[in-house]
C-alpha cells in the first residue's frame, strides 16, 4: 500500500517535502513556458486572404419612365425618385390591411422560421469550430475493486520455487520479487510471503481497491493558421446564413404583397361581373318590353338572355379565384385554409400606386440586396477553406499532458506522493497520403473559383432584375392609361347603343357588342391595375429593400412563434 505522510504537503507556493510535488511544479512551469512561447511566435495563416471584390454599378437607373411610345411623350402617373427607399416599402400603398399582413407574415411565416432555425444551426457550428482554438481539459476519475486470480498467484510462486530448486537464485528472486510487489500492495506481510513456498497451493490474495483521479489536457498549436482559417470560414458561413434568411424574408413579404394585390384585383373583377350582370338584366328587361309591345322579335330576347347567362357563368369561377387568393395569404401567414376569410372577403379597392417611388442610387444596391451579400460571404468562406487545405500539408503539433493521483486508499488521494503525470508535444507530418491532400486543395480552389463566378452571376442578375422591373413598371403604366381611355369609350358606346335601340335606330346586336366590349375593357383595366401594383412590388423586391432595420434576427431557439 502506498505510504502516507504524517501531514499534508503544501502546494507549489511553499516548501515541498516530496519529489513528486517538486516535479509537478516543474511540469506546470514548463508547460506554461511552452504555451506562451508558441503563442508568441504563432500567428501566421497560410493560404490566400479574402479581399472584397469590387462592384460595378451604372451611374444612374435606366430611364424607363421617360421612354417614348409612338415617338410621343408618355404621361406617367408614377415615376422613380433617387431618394432612399423605405424599408417598410409596403407602406407606400397606404393600405392598413396590407401593412398588418406584412407584420404578421414576418413573425409567423414558416419559411422565414425555417431559415431562422438554419441560421441558428450555422451559429452552433461556429461554436463547435471555434472550440478548436482553445485547450481541452478533461477531468477523470475511476475506482476499481480488484481480485487477483489464484492461478496467477500459484504460477508466480511456482516460477519462484522452480528457480530455487534449479539452483537459479536470480530467477527465484525475480519471481518472488514480482509476486511480492503484487502481494505487498495488498497488505500481505513478509513473513507470510516467506511461508508461501510450503503452502503454494493454498494462498489466496484478498481483493483490494484502486482509486485514481486527474486532469487530461490537449492543445493544438495553430502554427500555420489551420484552425483560424476554419473559424474564418465558419464565420463567413454564418454571414451567408444571415443573408439567406433576409432573402427569404424579402421573398415572403413580397409574396404577401403580390397575393394581396391579386386578391383585391380578383375582387374588383368580381364586382365588374356583378355590375355587368345587372346591366345584362336591364337589357333583357328592355328587350322583353319591346317584344311585348311588338317593336322587336323574340330573337332580341333570346340574345339578351344568352348575354346575361354568359356573364353570370363567369361569377362562380371568379369567386373561386378570390377564395384561392385568401388561402394563399393564409398559407403565407402559417394559418389553416380560410382562416382569413372573415378578414379579407370584405371588398376593398386595389391600393393605388404612389406618384413617386423612391428607389435610391445604384451604388447602394449591393449593400441592400441580400443575395449579393450572401454570395460575397460564400466567396469568403470558400477562400478561407483554401487556407485550411494548404495548412494540411504542414506538421500538426499538439501539446498534451495529464496530472493524475493514483493510490490504493481513498484518503491518500490528497497527498502529492500519489501524483503521476506526463507532458510533452506530439508532432504528425503527412508523408504519403496517396494524393488526398493535393486533391482536397484542388477541390477547394475549384470551389473558390465557383464562388467567384457565382458572385459575378448574382451581381449581373441583380442589375437585370432591377432593369426588368423598371421596364415592366413603366410599360404597365402606359398600358393602364390606354385601357382607362378604352373603358371610357366603351361606356359611352354602350350608352349610345342603348339609347338608339330604345328609339328603334339600331338593332339589339349593337347593344350586345357594346356590353361585351365594355366588360372586356373593364376586366383588362382591373387586371392592368393589379399588374401595375404587382410590378411595383417586384421593383422593390429587385431593389432588395425590406430588411435593413425591419424585423431583425431574433433568438432562433425560441420555438414556436419564432420572431423576425
Amino acid at each position: 500500500m502506498t505510504s502516507r505522510s504524517s501531514a499534508r504537503e503544501p502546494g507549489c507556493g511553499g516548501s515541498r517535502t516530496g519529489a513528486a510535488g517538486r516535479a509537478a511544479c516543474r511540469l506546470v512551469a514548463t508547460a506554461g513556458v511552452i504555451v506562451v512561447s508558441v503563442l508568441a511566435v504563432s500567428g501566421c495563416s497560410v493560404g490566400p486572404d479574402f479581399k472584397r471584390p469590387s462592384l460595378w454599378s451604372p451611374s444612374a437607373w435606366l430611364p424607363h419612365s421617360h421612354e417614348l411610345a409612338g415617338n410621343q411623350p408618355v404621361s406617367m402617373t408614377s415615376t422613380v425618385d433617387p431618394a432612399p427607399p423605405d424599408p417598410h416599402w409596403w407602406d407606400v400603398f397606404h393600405d392598413p390591411e396590407l401593412s398588418a399582413l406584412e407584420a404578421r407574415a414576418a413573425q409567423t411565416n414558416l419559411n422565414v422560421r425555417l431559415a431562422t432555425v438554419r441560421l441558428a444551426e450555422s451559429r452552433a457550428q461556429l461554436h463547435i469550430t471555434g472550440a478548436d482554438q482553445y485547450p481541452t481539459l478533461t477531468g477523470t476519475g475511476s475506482y476499481m475493486r480488484t481480485q487477483v486470480s489464484e492461478k496467477l498467484v500459484q504460477r508466480g510462486l511456482q516460477d519462484g520455487l522452480g528457480g530455487i530448486s534449479g539452483g537459479i537464485g536470480n530467477g527465484a528472486g525475480a519471481g518472488l520479487g514480482s509476486l511480492g510487489g503484487l502481494l505487498g500492495g495488498t497488505g500481505v506481510s513478509s513473513s507470510t510471503l516467506s511461508g508461501l513456498q510450503q503452502s503454494a497451493g493454498s494462498i489466496k490474495v484478498p481483493p483490494f481497491d484502486i482509486y485514481e483521479d486527474g486532469i487530461d489536457a490537449s492543445y493544438e498549436l495553430d502554427l500555420w493558421g489551420r484552425v483560424r482559417r476554419e473559424v474564418e470560414s465558419a464565420q463567413a458561413t454564418v454571414e451567408a446564413s444571415v443573408e439567406d434568411r433576409r432573402s427569404m424574408l424579402i421573398a415572403q413579404l413580397a409574396e404577401v404583397a403580390r397575393d394581396y394585390m391579386m386578391l383585391r384585383g380578383d375582387q374588383a373583377i368580381l364586382a365588374i361581373l356583378v355590375a355587368n350582370q345587372k346591366t345584362a338584366e336591364g337589357s333583357l328587361t328592355l328587350s322583353h318590353q319591346r317584344f311585348v309591345g311588338g317593336l322587336t322579335t323574340e330573337l332580341d330576347v333570346d340574345n339578351a338572355k344568352a348575354q346575361l347567362e354568359t356573364t353570370t357563368a363567369q361569377i362562380p369561377s371568379q369567386e373561386q379565384q378570390v377564395s384561392q387568393a385568401v388561402n394563399a395569404l393564409s398559407l403565407l401567414l402559417g394559418e389553416p385554409p380560410q382562416a382569413l376569410r372573415s378578414e379579407l372577403l370584405t371588398n376593398a379597392p386595389l391600393p393605388p400606386i404612389p406618384p413617386l417611388v423612391p428607389v435610391g442610387v445604384p451604388s447602394e444596391l449591393a449593400r441592400r440586396r441580400p443575395d449579393i451579400r450572401e454570395a460575397e460571404a460564400q466567396l469568403h468562406a470558400a477562400t478561407a477553406s483554401v487556407g485550411v487545405a494548404v495548412a494540411a500539408f504542414y506538421p500538426k503539433v499538439t501539446l498534451t499532458g495529464a496530472l493524475n493521483f493514483q493510490t490504493l486508499s481513498l484518503r491518500d488521494l490528497a497527498f502529492w506522493s500519489s501524483v503521476a503525470y506526463n507532458v510533452g508535444p506530439s508532432i504528425s507530418l503527412p508523408i504519403f497520403q496517396g494524393g488526398r491532400l493535393r486533391g482536397e486543395l484542388l477541390l477547394n480552389k475549384a470551389r473558390q473559383q465557383e464562388a467567384a463566378i457565382n458572385y459575378q452571376q448574382t451581381v449581373l442578375t441583380a442589375w437585370h432584375d432591377v432593369d426588368n422591373a423598371l421596364a415592366a413598371y413603366a410599360a404597365e403604366q402606359r398600358r393602364y392609361g390606354q385601357l382607362a381611355q378604352s373603358v371610357g369609350s366603351a361606356q359611352r358606346a354602350l350608352s349610345l347603343a342603348q339609347q338608339q335601340y330604345l328609339h328603334g335606330l339600331q338593332s339589339f346586336l349593337n347593344v350586345l357588342d357594346a356590353e361585351r366590349t365594355l366588360l372586356s375593357s373593364q376586366q383588362q383595366l382591373a387586371t392592368s391595375a393589379e399588374a401595375e401594383a404587382a410590378n411595383l412590388v417586384q421593383l422593390y423586391t429587385a431593389l432588395g429593400g425590406g430588411w435593413e432595420t425591419t424585423f431583425p434576427v431574433a433568438d432562433a431557439t425560441t420555438t414556436p412563434g419564432l420572431k423576425g
